[in-house]
C-alpha cells in the first residue's frame, strides 16, 4: 500500500520539477554556440516574445549590428546586408522585475518609449546598472532582463573585441559580421 502511494507521488514532483525548469536556447554564430537560460517566471511576456522569434526563425542568419566595447553587444534584426526582419510589434516593458543588467545577461533592446521592444536584444558585457530600473519614466524604466548566458560567455567576450566602423545608420557594426546562425530551443 505504501509503494502505491509514493510511486504516484514521487513521479508527479518529478514531472513538476521538468515543467519549472526555465527554458534552454542555443544560439549557434559563427564564433562559437551560447546556452541562454531564459528567465520565463520572472518575464514571461518577453520570454514569450523572444521564445516566438526563435521557433518562426527570425534571428536565423541575423548579424550582431552594434558593438560598443566594454557595454553590450546587440542583434536580432538585420541579415548580413542590413536588411531588417520583420518583427510582431511591441511588447510591454518588465524591466521591473527584479532581473538586473549585470554581465552575460540578456536583454530587450527599445526605442526611446518604454513599451517599444520587439525582436532586437542585447547582451551584457560587463555589469549596467545604468540600464536597470528606476521609475516609471521612459528614460528611467530601463531594459528589461529576460535570460543569461550559461555557457559561452568567453565567445560573447570575443565578439566584444570585435571592430566596429560606422556604416549608414549603424555607428558601432562589426567590420567583420558576427552571425547568429541558428536559435534553437535545447
Amino acid at each position: 500500500m505504501f509503494k502505491r502511494l509514493i510511486i504516484p507521488i514521487l513521479f508527479s514532483l518529478m514531472l513538476f520539477e521538468a515543467h519549472a525548469k526555465n527554458p534552454i536556447v542555443l544560439m549557434k554564430t559563427n564564433l562559437g554556440t551560447l546556452e541562454i537560460e531564459l528567465f520565463e517566471s520572472k518575464a514571461p511576456v518577453t520570454v514569450k516574445n523572444f521564445l516566438s522569434y526563435v521557433k518562426d526563425g527570425t534571428y536565423n542568419g541575423t548579424i550582431f549590428h552594434r558593438v560598443i566595447k566594454d557595454f553590450i553587444i546587440q542583434g536580432g534584426n538585420y541579415d548580413e546586408q542590413l536588411v531588417p526582419r520583420k518583427n510582431k510589434g511591441p511588447i510591454i516593458n518588465e524591466a521591473k522585475n527584479g532581473l538586473k543588467n549585470l554581465k552575460g545577461t540578456l536583454a530587450m533592446a527599445r526605442r526611446v518609449g518604454k513599451d517599444t521592444a520587439t525582436n532586437q536584444f542585447f547582451i551584457n558585457v560587463k555589469d549596467n546598472s545604468v540600464l536597470d530600473f528606476v521609475d516609471k519614466s521612459d528614460q528611467g524604466f530601463g531594459y528589461a532582463v529576460f535570460g543569461k548566458i550559461t555557457k559561452g560567455l568567453s565567445i560573447v567576450e570575443k565578439m566584444n573585441k570585435r571592430a566596429t566602423q560606422r556604416k549608414g545608420v549603424f555607428p558601432r557594426l562589426p567590420v567583420k559580421n558576427i552571425v547568429i546562425d541558428t536559435v534553437t530551443i535545447k
